[in-house]
């Protein structure tokens, strides 16, 4: 598949199929994501593999679309704020870097934003080292919903002399 090809077709999967998705091809996909852009290598993102007791207590209204695998990624915090916002950029990078692996393999992602409840970060045990940047499903999509329209980037182009 195309680049180009992935970026088009990446959607946010609402609902996966029970498939299972062997776990040596979801960690080369973890392996491949990190070669996305960072500040001096720092390489921020952490993974925590949720598994079914901890999936239960995180208590997501959809289950994360029942995916069979659910990942929470975080970001190191850093010394200042201007380091903890590059390493949430960096972070994004990384996921967005494995969405687009996912939808080359035929694959997708299920973001939430439950991360950021305290809640969360009990259940899984995260330190104030860390934020959780995304906590996601993973897995083959039971349907793949159409491509919502996007504004021409014209209209998102301010010029400065």
């Amino acid at each position: 598949m195309e680049v180009l090809e992935a970026i088009r077709g990446r959607r946010h999967i609402k609902q996966f199929k029970p498939d299972p998705i062997d776990e040596a091809t979801w960690m080369s996909w973890l392996q491949e994501a990190t070669n996305a852009p960072n500040h001096k290598m720092t390489e921020p993102w952490e993974i925590i593999v949720v598994g079914p007791e901890a999936r239960m207590n995180l208590r997501h209204g959809a289950n994360f679309g029942d995916a069979p695998v659910v990942l929470a990624v975080l970001s190191k915090r850093g010394a200042s704020q201007i380091e903890r916002d590059e390493n949430l950029m960096a972070v994004a990078c990384f996921l967005e870097n494995l969405s687009l692996i996912a939808e080359a393999h035929g694959a997708g992602i299920r973001w939430t934003s439950i991360g950021w409840q305290e809640h969360a970060r009990q259940v899984l045990g995260v330190s104030d080292e860390y934020d959780i940047a995304n906590i996601i499903g993973l897995g083959y999509p039971e349907e793949v919903p159409p491509a919502k329209p996007r504004t021409p980037i014209a209209e998102k182009i301010r010029r400065v002399p």
